[in-house]
């Protein structure tokens, strides 16, 4: 292994220990090798991160019970801890109040080259946890986490290499639907709710065709998509949206300011993603 791999994972291991860290993220995909020496605290979990699909079924990484598989899509490493905690605290990988450590680095050079330390719930001018713990309130953790990676592959790849902004509402739909209204016919009427939840792979490129529509999508607490096409034309008072930002954000903001559902934008002109609930942004994942 790398040196410089060995001291950052023998310094941040040593910082774990200093914190009492509950929880230590490691992106393996940045090491050279694919065994690694880590010294934890007895309590603290090693979570391991990849964009590698198969992961789990490779003999050395099939031995950690915790692991994050990630959308294979370019990630900066804010971005990347961005996603990893959102994904870890829908989950209850992680809780309120514990201290986790971040390793990461670039997959293409195989070396780490970041370390992060947080506090789960406290603000920190590199990634803020505070607003991602009501998440779990909203959405089941499958479905959340196939409604981001759906709506990161959609901000990476678009449509026939075209660009989209669109918004996924999930869950609260019954209260959802009664404050918007249907643009065109719903493209989703007659299927099964097989056929057209989230967490079926097959309905993956039927979403990134109907991305293309004007208006979102809504989807139910179990990950079925109701409509696609919707306008959603509530506003509130309360709904806190970034200057310079459109419609798109002011509806997906006044939606989730009304309802208890969560709202996942794609913005058209940037890529950039942002995630709603209670009329305020809980998270902005930046493209790379």
């Amino acid at each position: 292994m790398k040196l410089i791999n060995k001291t950052i994972l023998k310094n941040a291991g040593q910082i774990a220990k200093t914190i009492r860290a509950r929880a230590f993220f490691l992106y393996v995909d940045a090491l050279d090798e694919v065994t690694f020496s880590l010294d934890l605290p007895k309590d603290c979990k090693l979570i391991i991160v990849s964009q590698k699909q198969n992961l789990s079924e490779e003999e050395n990484f099939s031995q950690y019970p915790h692991q994050l598989i990630l959308p294979n899509i370019k990630l900066g490493s804010l971005a990347l801890m961005k996603v990893s905690m959102a994904y870890a605290i829908s989950t209850q990988l992680v809780a309120d109040g514990e201290k986790v450590v971040f390793v990461c680095g670039m997959g293409e050079t195989r070396s780490l080259d970041t370390m992060t330390v947080f506090e789960i719930g406290k603000e920190n001018e590199i990634i803020t946890t505070k607003n991602i713990l009501g998440i779990s309130d909203s959405v089941a953790p499958q479905v959340f986490e196939a409604a981001l990676n759906l709506i990161m592959e959609l901000a990476e790849k678009g449509r026939e290499g075209k660009p989209v902004g669109t918004i996924f509402v999930i869950g609260d739909s019954e209260k959802v639907l009664q404050l918007s209204k249907q643009m065109i016919i719903n493209p989703f009427k007659g299927y099964t709710e097989e056929e057209r939840n989230i967490l079926s792979p097959a309905l993956k490129e039927t979403i990134r065709e109907f991305s293309a529509l004007d208006g979102a999508f809504v989807i139910d607490e179990s990950g079925v998509v109701l409509n696609a096409g919707r306008y959603l034309g509530a506003s509130a008072d309360g709904a806190d949206v970034a200057r310079g930002l459109g419609s798109r954000h002011m509806a997906a903001a006044g939606i989730t300011a009304l309802t208890k559902a969560l709202a996942l934008v794609i913005s058209e002109s940037t890529g950039d993603i942002r995630i709603y609930k209670n009329g305020s942004r809980l998270l902005e994942i930046e493209k790379k």
